[in-house]
C-alpha cells in the first residue's frame, strides 16, 4: 500500500496529485523530487510504480521478495539500495530485523518498507523540518535513511552490551552458572548477534561507495559528490557498531567456553566425589568379602573377640580415608 505521496521542492512540501503517475511529471517540471513510500505491497500495487517510474525488474523483484542482503545497485535509470533496520524488543531481550528499499532517480524516491521498525516516517518528519538538507534533493533522503538506520544500530549495540552484561554475571555467579538454562541463554543470545549482524555487516561496503573512499573513489550516480562526506561519517559510525559486533561475539564465546569449563570442573568434582565414598565403601566390602567365605581354616576365625576387631578395624579405616579425601578436597 502506498504509505505517503508528496512532492517536495525547494526543501518544502507539495502534496502530491491523487494519481501518483503525474507526480514525476510535476516534479520535474518544478525542479523538485517526488518521494513515494510504499509498505509492503503488492505486485499489482507495485506495478504501477514500476511502469511510472521505469524501475529495473531485478530490483522490483528484489523489493517485492524481501529477505534481501544490505546492498546498492546502480542501473541505467535508477539507483536501488537496501538497507535493513533492526529492533531490540526490550521485553523479550531479542532483535528483529526489517527491510527498507530504496529507489533512486534524477527526480524521484521510492522507498518500499517490509516488517516492522522503519525509521521511515521519523525520517520524512525530521526532513521536512528541515528545509536546507531537504533541497539537496533525493540524496538527502537517501543519506537521512542511512544515518538513521546507522544511528539506531548503536543503541542496539548498547541494549545488548547490557544483556551479555548481565548473562556474564549469571555465569560467573557461584550458583547462576550450572543452570541448566544457562547454555540455552548464551547459544540463544549469539543467535541475536548473528542476526544483528547480518544487518550491519554487509551495509559497510555499500556505504564506503556512497562515501568514494577505498578503492571506490568513483562517482555514484543519482547521488551527490557533495554528500560524499556525510555518507562518510555514516560509514564510520557503522565501523564503530561493526567493531562492536565482532566484540560482543568474541565475548559471548568466551563466555560459552567458560561456562563449559566449569560445567567440566564441576562434573569431575562430582565424579571426584563419587569415587571417594566408593572407595570408603569398598573398604569394608573387602573385608567382610574375605570373611564371608566358606573356607574352615582362616585366622581368628574362631576367635571370640573376632567381630568387634573387624568392625574396629573398618572403622579405623574409613575414619582414615575419610579424613585423607577431605584434606585433598575429593570432599
Amino acid at each position: 500500500m502506498i504509505v505517503d505521496c508528496a512532492i517536495y521542492r525547494d526543501g518544502h512540501r507539495k502534496d502530491g496529485p491523487e494519481d501518483f503517475s503525474d507526480a514525476l511529471e510535476q516534479a520535474r517540471a518544478a525542479g523538485g523530487f517526488v518521494w513515494i513510500g510504499l509498505h509492503e505491497p503488492s505486485e499489482k500495487e507495485f506495478s504501477l510504480v514500476t511502469e511510472e517510474f521505469a524501475l529495473h525488474p531485478l530490483a522490483v523483484e528484489d523489493a517485492l521478495k524481501a529477505h534481501q542482503r544490505p546492498k546498492l545497485e546502480m542501473y541505467d535509470d535508477s539507483l536501488f539500495a537496501v538497507l535493513k533496520p533492526v529492533v531490540y524488543e526490550a521485553e523479550s531481550d531479542r532483535v528483529s530485523t526489517g527491510e527498507v528499499m530504496v529507489f533512486l532517480g534524477d527526480h524521484f524516491v521510492v522507498t518500499v518498507r517490509h516488517g516492522e521498525g522503519s525509521p521511515l516516517g521519523a525520517v520524512r518528519r525530521r526532513l521536512e523540518h528541515e528545509p536546507e538538507m531537504l533541497g539537496r534533493g533525493p540524496t538527502a533522503v537517501l543519506y537521512a535513511i542511512a544515518d538513521a538506520v546507522v544511528d539506531h544500530y548503536l543503541d542496539v549495540a548498547t541494549e545488548l552490551q547490557t544483556d551479555l552484561e548481565e548473562l556474564e554475571a549469571e555465569v560467573f555467579s557461584p550458583d547462576g552458572g550450572g543452570s541448566r538454562r544457562t547454555a540455552s541463554r548464551i547459544y540463544d543470545f549469539k543467535r541475536q548477534i548473528l542476526e544483528f549482524r547480518r544487518a550491519t555487516g554487509p551495509l559497510a561496503l555499500p556505504l564506503n561507495r556512497l562515501a568514494g573512499s577505498g578503492p571506490f573513489g568513483t562517482a555514484v550516480p543519482y547521488v551527490d559528490e557533495q554528500a560524499r562526506p556525510f555518507f562518510r561519517d555514516v560509514s564510520d559510525h557503522l565501523t564503530r557498531v561493526n567493531e562492536s559486533v565482532e566484540g560482543l561475539d568474541r565475548l559471548v564465546s568466551d563466555i560459552l567456553s567458560a561456562h563449559l569449563a566449569q560445567m567440566s570442573v564441576r562434573q569431575n568434582d562430582d565424579m571426584r566425589k563419587i569415587s571417594a565414598w566408593a572407595a570408603m565403601a569398598a573398604v569394608p566390602t573387602m573385608i567382610a568379602g574375605i570373611y564371608g567365605m566358606n573356607f574352615d581354616h582362616m585366622p581368628e576365625l574362631r576367635w571370640v573377640w573376632s567381630y568387634p576387631a573387624v568392625i574396629l578395624v573398618m572403622a579405623a579405616l574409613e575414619v582414615a580415608l575419610y579424613r585423607l579425601f577431605k584434606h585433598r578436597g575429593w570432599l
